[in-house]
């Protein structure tokens, strides 16, 4: 027993493994990371576990899609592979010995990916099953398009080393022999002595037999070495060769047949990264540390020089404008700019809208009727989802009352694209365009995948944008991650939300359609950006200011007012979407031609569910309403319930009760908005009369499975959305909200 276990323990798999674990465990970090993504520990909330179980290609869940994220699948573990074999090989010289030798290593270095393909088929599986309602047969052909992707690309891998192989022994011999290049290839150094060489007796073969080292034949371990070396460089040109087609894929990343699944993106970018890793080790060895150092600060002085940025810009509106003519961004020029005169004069106009719309709708002159605000959460795709999937449903039961009667939509993120989007189609029908705005389709396409062009451009646009030039609205702009989110929303649309917020200002200002005001968050000061085809002056500060002519509070910024000189209304809708729902890391912050420059991230940092603008237009326009409507219905839709924003957690270990002090406002932050507007919504109707709350809430079936927050849904979670609208609670809603809008 114990020569069999000593036998066990000196095969070449078994000290590979060993290696890994006692070597440079950072590279195990990638596996940990792709386990914990896969079982859902990772990221969980954003759903990054369906990216790998259920990916999507040209829309749909296919044998293609799962060929495409195994042959990502391949590409990691041969960068996997290359990157441990330049780190590692000189700890094992007598692998040099051996024909096609970085062939050997891959096969006897296949614990840790073997492992890991029979912990995401397990896993995979069980997810198309019960997630997205596969059948046996389906979930057989999407796995052996898996496995398919996985071993060609993987035999392509090493048809490219076997041919780099080929002869290499006898080329480096007969160099090596030669006494005038031996001091020159192989210089004599006491450093050229390794005392770190494992211990193994035995490895596999490329026949996967079992043999034994010291059959082969001896050679000088400088010999050795160079024919590592070698393999080293073979291995770093394999890993240049990917990244150059990484950039090509990028380059045409406008055909949609060219962007991957979203977990392949993962994946290609986890290989680049470990490439990265392992050429930064080969080349700089001991030096390594202070090699990210200087990388580091060399990246830093690129982000100085503006020569490397890693946000985004706000498309359609006029970055060249001189420096003179872009505004400044502080307090003194917008107290200028925010008068008290601006304030009167931008509310005047919103009440002569709300005249028009009235003149519209109301059966005589003196008649009244009810006027309807929306406000929506964010929440990505889920709130996307779900806002649109209630719109249609209150609005086909109204009769098409709730559109007609909707003077201001307003809110954060996923929601807002649901409720534009609903705008855009019933706008549609109403100039006769769209016979029917109540098909299904519509539905169908606002639940269509947007995080997969999101991460195939961060993996492989993002990277080289500087080169990738466009020109929209007769602009030059680079692309990125949030351009691609954006042309992946207008085709999924139908080009419904490919509009300018100028195509807007007549429909609004008439009367005819419901104004949007989109928020954004300026992250320079926490102050609100409002977007708006019309003027909102008077909301970007309260009431009570106008009597502070020394130093007014200002929390808001009018967008079309600020940067009046740069083409404002030309900017893109889903512009203003993106900068709506910038949530950090998955879409790049948006900057602006301000000085200094703004920059601009998700509406949710502020205000995630739309009623602190909500409640600042009802006072405003408290005495309007008071004379004109008979009473004003506040229609909230959510995609979390306001008793439990986020499941409490408790201190039940170290680590939560050093990290939870230092995460609570970022982890609590959604909770503390929802608990706070429930006195906002306590407080409006004691100012404002007439005032009504109805509430649509995201309910899942399952009470302690919500569908995730990101902008990927699978067929499971889109049909739970869809039925909570039946859910007993919103019923109950939808009744109490038909009653209202006929008083």
């Amino acid at each position: 027993m114990l020569k069999h276990l000593t036998g066990l323990y000196r095969f070449l798999p078994v000290q590979l493994l060993l290696l890994h674990f006692r070597k440079y465990q950072l590279l195990l970090l990638f596996w940990v990371m792709m386990v914990s993504t896969v079982n859902g520990n990772f990221a969980h909330h954003f759903g990054a576990s369906r990216l790998f179980l259920a990916p999507e290609y040209l829309g749909a869940i296919n044998f293609l899609s799962m060929f495409l994220l195994g042959s990502a699948m391949a590409i990691f573990i041969m960068s996997w592979n290359i990157t441990t074999f330049i780190i590692h090989s000189h700890r094992i010289p007598f692998l040099g010995a051996t024909r096609q030798a970085f062939l050997k290593y891959c096969i006897n270095n296949s614990v840790i990916p073997l492992l890991f393909l029979i912990f995401y088929s397990t896993v995979s599986i069980r997810f198309q099953y019960f997630n997205e309602h596969a059948d046996g047969l389906t979930i057989l052909l999407l796995h052996l398009g898996f496995y398919l992707g996985v071993i060609v690309f993987l035999l392509l891998s090493f048809a490219y080393f076997f041919r780099v192989d080929r002869d290499l022994f006898k080329v480096v011999l007969s160099k090596i022999t030669n006494p005038s290049l031996i001091r020159e290839i192989i210089p004599y150094d006491s450093l050229d002595v390794e005392f770190d060489i494992i211990r193994a007796d035995t490895y596999l073969s490329e026949t996967l037999k079992v043999e034994k080292f010291s059959e082969l034949e001896a050679y000088h371990p400088r010999l050795l070495t160079t024919v590592l070396r070698r393999h080293h460089r073979n291995a770093i040109t394999a890993t240049i060769f990917a990244l150059a087609l990484l950039l090509v894929l990028g380059a045409f990343m406008e055909n949609p047949h060219m962007r991957i699944p979203a977990g392949s993106g993962f994946l290609l970018l986890f290989s680049i990264m470990m490439g990265v890793v392992g050429a930064v080790k080969y080349f700089l060895k001991t030096w390594e540390l202070m090699g990210w150092v200087l990388i580091a600060v060399f990246l830093s002085f690129l982000v100085k020089w503006n020569i490397f940025d890693l946000r985004s810009i706000a498309y359609g509106i006029d970055y060249n404008t001189g420096k003179t003519e872009q505004p400044e961004y502080n307090y003194e020029h917008l107290k200028k700019l925010f008068t008290a005169e601006r304030y009167e004069g931008d509310k005047k106009l919103s009440e002569q809208r709300l005249d028009k719309w009235k003149a519209i709708r109301a059966d005589s002159a003196n008649s009244k009727l009810s006027l309807v605000i929306l406000t929506v959460s964010g929440g990505g795709s889920r709130s996307a989802y779900w806002t649109f999937r209630t719109l249609q449903y209150l609005d086909s039961i109204s009769k098409g009352k709730l559109f007609s009667n909707t003077v201001l939509l307003t809110g954060a993120s996923g929601g807002m694209i649901g409720a534009a989007y609903w705008r855009s189609v019933h706008s549609e029908a109403m100039e006769g365009r769209i016979a029917q705005p109540y098909n299904n389709k519509y539905q169908e396409n606002i639940g269509k995948d947007l995080l997969n062009a999101i991460i195939f451009s961060f993996a492989c646009v993002d990277l080289i944008s500087p080169f990738n030039k466009i020109s929209i609205a007769g602009y030059a702009y680079t692309k990125d991650r949030g351009y691609a989110m954006e042309q992946e929303l207008i085709r999924n649309t139908e080009g419904l939300l490919d509009k300018k917020l100028s195509d807007f200002q007549e429909l609004e200002a008439s009367g005819k359609i419901p104004q949007m005001v989109f928020n954004s968050t300026i992250i320079n000061d926490g102050r609100r950006l409002l977007v708006s085809s019309q003027p909102v002056s008077y909301l970007t500060q309260p009431v009570y200011s106008l009597r502070d002519t020394f130093k007014p509070p200002i929390d808001a910024v009018d967008f079309t007012a600020l940067f009046a000189k740069q083409n404002p209304y030309n900017l893109r809708l889903t512009t203003a979407l993106r900068m709506n729902a910038t949530f950090p890391y998955i879409l790049p912050v948006v900057k602006l031609p301000s000085r200094p420059q703004m920059n601009i991230m998700d509406a949710g940092l502020r205000d995630n569910f739309g009623l602190e603008v909500a409640a600042r237009y009802l006072f405003v326009h408290k005495e309007w309403i008071e004379q004109n409507v008979s009473n004003v219905i506040v229609l909230q839709i959510r995609d979390t319930r306001e008793h439990e924003v986020f499941p409490p957690t408790e201190q039940s270990s170290i680590g939560a009760m050093l990290m939870d002090p230092l995460t609570i406002i970022e982890q609590k932050w959604e909770p503390f908005q929802s608990y706070t507007q429930g006195y906002i919504r306590e407080l409006v109707p004691s100012v404002v009369k007439k005032v009504h709350f109805v509430t649509m809430t995201y309910i899942p079936h399952e009470e302690t499975k919500n569908a995730a927050l990101n902008f990927h849904l699978t067929q499971k979670e889109k049909q739970d959305l869809y039925n909570s609208i039946y859910h007993p609670q919103n019923q109950a809603a939808a009744n109490s909200f038909l009653q209202l809008l006929q008083q």
